[in-house]
């Protein structure tokens, strides 16, 4: 049955049926309208991106104009420079050497070389062919060929044969990891029997050595092959047959030419060889500066720390694309350099040195004397004139000289009575010690501790007395006295250890115990005591206690005659621009430093240096040292030394080491001479039963030096 519908309700969904109506118009409308807003803003985005576009092309127009009209050759140009391949040549010879006169001690000589630098990815019967090849072009000397390098080459030419000589059973050890390769290497060398090698005559023995050299050292380097007595016909065949022999090639090096031999030849130093290039241990130093792996360095003492003046200036060529090169730059030789040395005086010493020696060893109680030391400098610039150390060792014609000059700046004695200069100052600083203040020289007895004396007791001294007769006692009293000891004979004595401290602050202001800053490499301290028992501090007031370098007690003496002035050591005179070809432009000039002034009174500096005038007068221990006919000023030295004579690390020897060192003359000091030979003797022996052999030196050294300097 259908219902029926009211009126009221009729109403009522006509007016929702109306409102509905209008809702729906609404939110078309407001769609619409939401539409049309969204494509007004596209449409003025895309505007504006438009624009953008259109600046951006102009701006990218307006670059392109200016780069290729208005700025054409500037790009042009660094395109070319981009693509530019700029090479060097090969090292260029190092600067000259000359000395304080203007002789020259070291140049450079031309050397042909025949050399070989492995190509990539070479075969080794190509190298052995190759090497068959040079054998037949040159003669290569090769009694250096051991038996294991024939064996080798055997190998590699029967490498079939060499594999069936190892066993199954090792075969399978390797590849166990029971052997390595190596192992398997070793067994077939042993396996090379002599009648393999006998198959090989002179030809295949060359071939062999030529060989060997092709593959000795880095992978990359150059291995010189011949260049020693290279003769023209050889030097022409080689370069005539490059396209035969890959990786072989020719070129004119230089060497180093030492004009004097063997005189101060350790010093001057060493250059890597063209095979070499920058060797190993200063590898990561000079590519720091910039060097190449091949490029040829100093590598020790003179050349070493004078690398950046001495080093030549390599050609630069640019390789052009069709394979022709320019020369962008010459190569030059590295600026010549002036040392302090007189070379003449430093050839004579070096003689000396060495008849000196000989003559002791045929003295009785030598038996451990083996070396002197020599250096003449001048006190008030720090100029060294001559510096040697030589060392006598037996062989089987009797005795050869070895050089030891390097000993000068590394190797340390026992000074003895040479420091008791420094020690008067310490007891004047301290108050220890007064002018004019006598004392008995009597011998020093502590509890428990070997008696202590001078050489003779020489009574009631001064202190000018104690050092012209070098007084042990003297200075024992000085030292208890600054290290505020109560002494009593045969007593315990008790020490401020800071003594210690004292009498090494002072001794460094004469420059013992510390860096003198030579211009040299490897410079040495010496050795610094450790201990600080007071017996000790008595020790070392005489120098017998801690070590110095004999560079150390040359600058020491002359820090006296200069008036405390302690001076740099130096052997650089001056550097010259070797592109004038002559000694006229001067690139750099050494000064004169001064390290540091000696803090002490003037007057107490005066005390010492009278003391040593009266050392080198009759009845001084160094009367006669320079000759009867100076006035000078110096102090000889005895001290107790001690050797590990049979080399396994322990000190089993006690000797006596002899020193001496003075200036001349007195007044106003030009020159130093500092002598110094360790273990003359062992140490029972008495003065009389020693080798003079420093005196004779330091007569000898001194009388060359007035002969040439007047």
């Amino acid at each position: 049955m259908k219902k029926k519908i009211n009126k009221s309700t009729k109403k009522h969904i006509k007016k929702v049926s109306k409102s509905n109506t209008t809702k729906k118009r609404i939110n078309k409308y407001k769609y619409l309208k939401k539409k049309i807003n969204i494509e007004e803003l596209i449409e003025k985005r895309y505007t504006i991106l438009v624009i953008i576009i259109a600046i951006v092309m102009s701006l990218l127009l307006i670059r392109l104009f200016y780069i290729q009209i208005i700025r054409n050759k500037h790009y042009k140009s660094e395109l070319e420079t981009l693509i530019v391949n700029v090479i060097e040549g090969d090292s260029a010879p190092r600067g000259r050497i000359y000395d304080r006169n203007g002789n020259l001690i070291v140049d450079n000589v031309s050397t042909k070389t025949i050399y070989y630098k492995k190509p990539s990815k070479v075969k080794t019967e190509d190298e052995i062919k190759i090497a068959y090849k040079v054998g037949e072009y040159i003669e290569v000397d090769y009694s250096k060929l051991t038996e294991n390098m024939l064996k080798k080459f055997w190998i590699l030419n029967n490498e079939e044969e060499s594999d069936k000589r190892i066993t199954d059973e090792e075969w399978n050890d390797l590849s166990l990891r029971k052997l390595t390769s190596n192992d398997i290497e070793n067994l077939k060398l042993e396996r090379v029997t002599d009648d393999d090698l006998s198959i090989y005559d002179e030809k295949d023995k060359e071939a062999c050595y030529i060989y060997n050299l092709m593959n000795k050292g880095y992978y990359y380097t150059e291995k010189n092959i011949k260049n020693k007595d290279v003769t023209d016909e050889e030097f022409a065949r080689i370069a005539e047959n490059i396209d035969e022999l890959p990786g072989f090639n020719v070129k004119l090096d230089w060497d180093r030419d030492y004009k004097y031999g063997n005189v101060f030849r350790s010093i001057l130093g060493s250059v890597s060889s063209s095979e070499s290039g920058l060797p190993y241990n200063l590898k990561e130093y000079y590519l720091d500066k910039g060097y190449e792996l091949t490029d040829r360095v100093g590598t020790s003492y003179i050349e070493y720390q004078y690398e950046e003046y001495l080093r030549g200036q390599k050609a630069k060529y640019q390789v052009n694309s069709d394979g022709t090169y320019v020369e962008l730059e010459k190569g030059s030789r590295g600026n010549d350099i002036v040392l302090t040395i007189d070379i003449n005086l430093q050839k004579a010493v070096e003689e000396i040195l060495e008849e000196e020696l000989r003559i002791a060893k045929n003295e009785p109680n030598t038996q451990y004397f083996d070396k002197s030391y020599v250096i003449i400098n001048d006190p008030n610039t720090g100029e060294i004139l001559a510096m040697a150390g030589k060392q006598i060792v037996s062989d089987d014609d009797g005795y050869k000289i070895l050089d030891y000059t390097p000993g000068v700046i590394t190797s340390s004695v026992t000074p003895g009575s040479i420091v008791k200069g420094a020690s008067h100052i310490v007891g004047y600083n301290t108050g220890a010690l007064k002018i004019g203040e006598v004392r008995n020289d009597a011998c020093i007895k502590i509890a428990a501790t070997p008696i202590k004396c001078s050489l003779i007791e020489y009574g009631n001294i001064n202190d000018i007395e104690a050092l012209k007769y070098s007084s042990n006692t003297y200075q024992f009293q000085t030292a208890m006295k600054v290290g505020e000891g109560n002494y009593r004979y045969n007593a315990p004595l008790k020490i401020n250890e800071s003594a210690f401290d004292i009498y090494r602050d002072t001794f460094k202001q004469f420059g013992l115990g510390t860096f003198t800053e030579i211009d040299l490499p490897n410079e040495s301290l010496g050795y610094k005591g450790q201990s600080r028992l007071s017996g000790l501090l008595l020790d070392f007031s005489i120098g017998q206690y801690d070590t110095y370098t004999p560079i150390q007690i040359a600058q020491y003496m002359s820090t006296i005659a200069n008036d405390g002035e302690r001076m740099q050591p130096y052997l650089l005179k001056a550097v010259f621009d070797s592109k004038k070809g002559s000694l006229t432009d001067v690139i750099y000039e050494t000064e004169p430093k001064v390290l540091n002034k000696v803090d002490t009174e003037e007057e107490y500096l005066n005390r010492v240096k009278q003391g040593l005038n009266e050392v080198m007068l009759p009845g001084g221990t160094g009367y006669g040292y320079v000759g009867y006919e100076h006035t000078a000023g110096g102090k000889t030295g005895t001290a107790q030394s001690f050797l590990d004579t049979d080399g396994d690390g322990k000190i089993d020897t006690a000797t006596t080491t002899t020193t001496f060192s003075a200036f001349v003359p007195f007044e106003n000091p030009q020159v130093v001479f500092t002598i110094i030979s360790p273990d003359v003797a062992p140490e029972n022996v008495t003065y009389n039963g020693m080798s003079k052999v420093n005196t004779r030196i330091s007569q000898k050294v001194s009388k060359k030096y007035f002969e040439i300097y007047g």
